[in-house]
């Protein structure tokens, strides 16, 4: 049988207790007899027995209570792995111009979808959350008005590479519409989630895009949102749709949520 390190850990700290628990026993075991000779050691015969008792409780309440907590969240992120290796594993079976963006590199919007709807079917069964992050260039349309494409184009290489350095291995990240972009985490709480997008939001706010004499910068608007464990997929985006619209009117470059 395989056992994770943390349990291993956790084995060798109940041999650990127990061998005090033992040393407490033959303590105890010496100091009944000598306390017959001399009424002195009874203090230490109780502290040994005290001692035993509590090794003995350390015990229990690490089998009983706390493996039981330790296996399951092992086992979660065992899930976790699992369902994440899936995903790189039919990334790779499909035709790779099918689910990447062009342009960054990117997961694109069927990737999206689809890696969306599996976490969702995923965790409904592990009672976990599963946040999403939309991102939408601000004036973004000025920018390649005024500068043209190719500089639009190197604005959104940049958020990319933004994006991917602030993201673990196991959220799914997507540009899914021309500066759109999209972020979904699994096993991330609201107030996680705020934090992440508002370290993206602070990080493209400091870039500074160069072209020859050309110094650019810009700003995201970002909307938030945690699967309430019923609603689709679907559903979640356009929740979280309307907090990064609520984000555009109340002036741009920050985070809204619900």
């Amino acid at each position: 049988m395989h056992f994770h390190k943390s349990e291993i850990y956790f084995f060798l700290l109940l041999l650990l207790i127990g061998l005090a628990g033992v040393s407490a026993y033959s303590a105890w075991a010496t100091a009944a007899d000598l306390v017959r000779v001399d009424p002195r050691l009874d203090p230490i015969l109780r502290f040994s027995y005290f001692s035993m008792v509590i090794s003995g409780l350390s015990v229990a309440c690490g089998v009983l209570l706390i493996y039981p907590a330790l296996k399951v969240g092992v086992a979660e992120q065992g899930k976790l792995r699992r369902m994440t290796e899936s995903l790189s594993e039919r990334s790779e079976t499909l035709e790779h111009a099918a689910v990447t963006d062009a342009l960054t590199g990117m997961h694109n919007r069927r990737y999206f979808d689809d890696a969306m709807r599996e976490y969702l079917a995923a965790f409904t069964k592990i009672d976990k959350p599963v946040g999403m992050i939309i991102l939408d260039l601000d004036h973004f349309k000025v920018v390649n008005d005024t500068h043209g494409h190719d500089v639009g184009d190197a604005v959104l290489r940049q958020v990319a590479l933004c994006l991917r350095e602030f993201t673990r291995y196991h959220d799914v990240v997507a540009r899914i519409g021309g500066e759109e972009f999209a972020i979904l985490s699994p096993n991330t709480p609201q107030r996680q989630l705020f934090d992440l997008a508002e370290r993206i939001r602070r990080a493209v706010e400091a870039l500074t895009i160069i072209d020859g004499d050309l110094h650019l910068k810009v700003t995201v608007s970002a909307g938030i949102a945690v699967w309430d464990g019923q609603e689709s997929g679907e559903q979640l985006y356009r929740r979280t749709d309307k907090q990064l619209y609520k984000a555009k009117r109340a002036g741009r470059n920050r985070v809204c949520a619900t």
